[in-house]
């Protein structure tokens, strides 16, 4: 069962991704997929900078909080910065790297915690190019 506190927690630092202009911001629920977490928060940005910021940003919020990360891993490159919560992982990736590993495709069966990212214009498009379909 996962604890009310780990989903306040994943809706903070993925309002913290958007906040830091993070795009197609998603939130899955792995807790019936996986058990070494709940959750992955997976985002984007257009550059290794964005990226290394948006992680940066999220892990200091948390931070406030009382959280900290038992892993960092790929802060150096900023090509995908994984920040690894134990209860959830937040994965901020490159537009292009985020569409060669797509993890949405590889944990389909998750379901889609709700988020509204009124910020985000790709999150927006994407019910309506679904419906094109």
């Amino acid at each position: 069962m996962v604890r009310a506190d780990t989903r306040d927690s994943v809706l903070l630092a993925a309002t913290v991704a958007a906040d830091k202009k993070a795009e197609g911001v998603v939130i899955l629920d792995v807790s019936r997929l996986l058990v070494i977490t709940d959750y992955f928060i997976i985002c984007h940005g257009h550059s290794d900078r964005q990226v290394r910021t948006i992680a940066d940003e999220v892990n200091r919020k948390l931070k406030d909080e009382g959280l900290k990360p038992y892993r960092r891993e790929g802060e150096r490159d900023g090509h995908w910065v994984l920040l690894d919560y134990v209860d959830f992982v937040v994965h901020v990736f490159q537009r292009e790297d985020r569409a060669y590993y797509d993890l949405e495709r590889l944990w389909a069966d998750a379901p889609v915690v709700p988020f509204d990212n009124e910020n985000d214009s790709e999150a927006r498009d994407e019910p309506a190019a679904a419906e094109a379909t």
